[in-house]
């Protein structure tokens, strides 16, 4: 009798902790901000002559302002 009542709790508990009780989520908003300020290497930018992306090891950094080749540069 003991046995199932402890076989009882114990599902009872399995199902609690999988899929009623919510995990806590972490402060991603405070991470996220610190991620888009920061570009990564492998991010893509947009020309600001031609339009086209380039990834940011890639691009030349001009004016603040991100071309995909020298060419571009030279016309803006």
């Amino acid at each position: 009798m003991i046995l199932k009542i402890l076989l009882v709790i114990g599902v009872i508990g399995v199902v609690y902790f999988m899929f009623i009780k919510k995990k806590p989520l972490k402060n991603s908003s405070n991470t996220k901000h610190k991620k888009s300020e920061e570009p990564q290497v492998n991010d893509m930018v947009e020309c600001c002559t031609c339009g086209t992306y380039t990834e940011l090891d890639e691009a030349i950094l001009s004016n603040n302002k991100y071309y995909c080749c020298q060419e571009c540069v030279d016309k803006a």
